[in-house]
């Protein structure tokens, strides 16, 4: 019967093949000469880290993951698991794709169900290292492991896991909210801020007003109370374990009121709006601020002279044009949602744009270039009313098809809802309608 091969087996073997010495080892991978000694020769032999074997192999003329599948006997067997060892070797593999080897690692790690834990350190490794595709499998690993689903990290890896799911697909991220949104009340206080204001967000990009409504009045209750507990810890000048959140606390409490207000604006409740802009146009009388917390404070400030512009708009108020046009130049990054709005009211009030739309031609050029998901539907929002502003000009059927066939920006019953429009407003001829329909029924079919 042949002998299964060991780690120490094969780079024997390789040294010898190569002729390599102790030393010309060392010299190749920066490896100690005395450990070296100790990993091939000592008995009990020294245990071999997964970057000494990266570097073996890269001496060797191999690429990372040589001999990886060799590793367990290093780190998880059924008789010793080595933390320090284990969790390097599953975040390497996790790195270069291995997901066959982490199948073969987790049933031995799951004999002990303490071993979770390394699963979610894995996990939580990846994650701050910007690899969050990489992390899912490992929090989805601690959701099916852990017995107790009212441990942190049980809700963590369900906030992670929500967090690694968002991403362009619409679909996907409704159903990504749908799973995590029975957890968010039962996370730490700091994942539960980051939690209510994911949630709203995404809320935003899927027109989900009454939800986006609930998750700000969550998040603004919520960071009220936290700043209360926080403000009271500092006066008795207790020395408390400083919250840990992904953002400064003044931004969860801002945000409470500004998410609020555009749930409002968005369900055409203008006035009550406006009210909680009020909320958040002036925070500098937060105690808790640092540097930080006064560049936060200081965004509010300008977000909520903007939102009051766009409301005025919104309610078809063109006195205010000129100084929105102004603040627009002066602050190019509140341009495409300040165009959304202002397109959308010229079709809904009857007042021309065309001057503001050559103004910021250059800019509007590259609106399609922002990706984040907020952006892609502000996008969408002001490709939507800039085509129907050009039909009512009598620019219909290009302009319907070029926004139509645009990836990522518009939903199945927005074309529907634009083609009825069409019908209504304008006096097509029949080969005019059949256009549109043909263009309807292109784009709709996409969705099934």
């Amino acid at each position: 019967m042949e002998l299964k091969p060991s780690i120490r087996s094969e780079i024997a073997k390789h040294m010898k093949a190569k002729g390599y010495t102790l030393s010309k080892l060392n010299t190749l991978t920066g490896i100690n000469s005395g450990h070296l000694s100790e990993i091939l020769n000592g008995k009990p032999p020294r245990a071999i880290t997964i970057r000494q074997l990266d570097a073996i192999a890269a001496a060797f003329g191999y690429e990372p993951g040589w001999l990886y599948e060799l590793y367990p006997e290093e780190c998880a067997t059924p008789e010793r698991v080595s933390r320090p060892r284990v969790i390097p070797y599953l975040i390497r593999c996790a790195e270069l794709g291995r997901e066959d080897l982490i199948e073969e690692v987790v049933p031995v790690l799951m004999e002990n169900p303490k071993n979770v834990s390394i699963l979610f350190t894995v996990g939580e490794q990846l994650y701050e290292a910007g690899k969050q595709k990489e992390s899912a499998l490992f929090y989805r690993l601690v959701i099916d492991n852990e017995k107790d689903n009212h441990s942190d990290h049980y809700l963590i890896s369900q906030y992670r896991l929500f967090r690694a799911s968002l991403g362009a697909d619409i679909e996907q991220n409704w159903k990504a909210v749908i799973r995590f949104e029975p957890f968010r009340n039962r996370l730490p206080v700091g994942y539960r801020l980051d939690g209510l204001l994911q949630l709203a967000n995404i809320c935003y990009t899927l027109h989900k007003w009454k939800d986006m409504e609930q998750y700000a009045d969550e998040l603004r209750e919520l960071a009220t109370v936290v700043y209360q507990n926080e403000l009271r810890e500092k006066k008795r000048n207790r020395q408390s374990e400083p919250l840990q959140t992904e953002r400064h606390l003044v931004v969860y409490y801002g945000q409470g009121y500004l998410i609020k207000s555009v749930a409002l604006e968005k369900q055409g409740l203008y006035h009550l709006a406006k009210q909680y802009i009020a909320g958040y146009a002036d925070l500098g009388w937060f105690e808790l601020l640092d540097e930080v917390g006064r560049k936060e404070v200081n965004k509010f400030r300008l977000w909520a002279t903007a939102n009051s512009y766009y409301i005025d708009v919104c309610m078809g108020n063109i006195e205010v044009l000129p100084d929105y046009v102004r603040f627009l130049a002066d602050h190019p990054n509140e341009l495409l949602t300040g165009m959304a709005v202002i397109v959308e009211s010229a079709v809904k009030h009857g007042f021309s744009i065309d001057s503001i739309l050559d103004r910021f031609a250059e800019n509007i050029s590259h609106f399609h270039e922002r990706q984040s998901p907020i952006d892609c539907e502000r996008y969408y929002h002001f490709r939507y009313w800039l085509t129907k502003y050009q039909i009512q000009k009598g620019e219909y059927t290009t302009r319907l098809e070029q926004l139509v066939m645009e990836r990522k920006i518009l939903f199945k019953e927005d074309v529907v809802q634009l083609s009825e429009w069409l019908t209504q407003q304008l006096a097509f001829t029949q080969r005019s309608v059949a256009d549109i329909k043909k263009i309807v029924n292109t784009r709709t079919n996409s969705f099934r």
